[in-house]
């Protein structure tokens, strides 16, 4: 009876000592662990107005540059419409120099013809007079005529100077406000296109904010898009695993299967931080009696199963 009592606690011990082997054994098959993680974009407004349509939901695939809001656009384009109406009012107020301009330049013409047939006068009576046929009094009452029109001359050409002077500064002071209407046009212009809203990266659709129907404001938030289909493992290690790692090194990571099992994957070890902190209580480390921790990213191609906030672990 003593020895078959015996054989018996000794069977017990051998299974208690394979049953710790292997407790001790699983424990050991990992050197960190930690959470997936993934850079995720919120996507805000950037214009005020009434949400037209937002038809993506959360779980839907969007592509880079994809329009996913459309913001109602009414109110901006009519403000970029009177913007526009008013540079053309200012093209309408401008004076044309060309009606007067060419009204003295009709005027300097005539005169110029009268003066060129008074100087075929003038040598016409300067003959007579050198000749004793004509008075001289004649002849000088020709000079002074030549010489009043000589003067009505340089009046018309002044007059044509200062009325396209007069006419070029008053067009310039009008024409002055065309720039800053112009840049205004164009703000507007960009705020138009901006009421489409455009997805930043292609990736998967996590949240929305808003729905269709409903106000949005400059800088609220309108759904949050992320990168599915690459996640990092942000893990944490001792200072002793340390000398154990390198940027670039590939590591395995491996995420619970759901059948009492492990799925294997391949990361790389992209970041390590160069900063030691207090052990954050949800994570483990090969040394759990370590005070202060390295956070480290393991990037990870995903496969479809990888989700934010799954756990997983890494051996190096």
């Amino acid at each position: 009876m003593i020895s078959t009592m015996k054989r018996y606690l000794s069977a017990i011990v051998v299974l208690l000592i394979f049953g710790l082997a292997a407790c001790k054994s699983g424990k050991d098959q990992f050197d960190a662990t930690g959470v997936f993680e993934a850079d995720e974009v919120i996507v805000a407004a950037e214009n005020a107005g009434r949400i037209v349509q937002f038809d993506a939901n959360e779980g839907d695939s969007l592509d880079k540059d994809q329009v996913t809001v459309f913001i109602d656009p009414v109110g901006l384009a009519l403000q970029k419409a009177q913007v526009e109406a008013s540079m053309q009012a200012l093209q309408e107020k401008t004076m044309d120099v060309r009606p007067q301009i060419k009204l003295l330049e009709e005027q300097l013409a005539v005169q110029q013809a009268q003066l060129n047939t008074l100087e075929k006068e003038k040598q016409r009576f300067s003959k007579l007079v050198q000749a004793d046929a004509a008075p001289q009094k004649q002849l000088d009452d020709l000079l002074a005529q030549i010489d009043v029109l000589k003067q009505q001359q340089a009046v018309t050409k002044q007059q044509i100077a200062v009325q396209q002077q007069i006419t070029g500064t008053q067009n310039r002071s009008i024409l002055s406000e065309q720039k800053p209407l112009e840049k205004r046009a164009a703000q507007l212009q960009d705020q138009l296109a901006r009421t489409q809203v455009k997805n930043p990266l292609a990736g998967v659709l996590l949240t929305k904010y808003a729905l269709a129907g409903e106000m949005t404001a400059p800088g609220k938030a309108l759904y949050k898009v992320a990168n599915l289909s690459t996640l990092t493992l942000r893990a944490y290690v001792s200072g002793a695993q340390l000398p154990t790692i390198r940027l670039k090194q590939a590591v395995q990571v491996m995420t619970d299967n759901g059948k009492g099992g492990y799925d294997t994957h391949q990361g790389v070890i992209t970041w390590i931080s160069d900063k030691a902190e207090f052990t954050p209580k949800t994570i483990q480390t090969k040394d759990e009696r370590a005070n202060l921790v390295y956070a480290i990213k393991v990037q990870v191609k995903n496969n479809g199963f990888l989700k934010i906030g799954m756990y997983g672990e890494c051996k190096f």
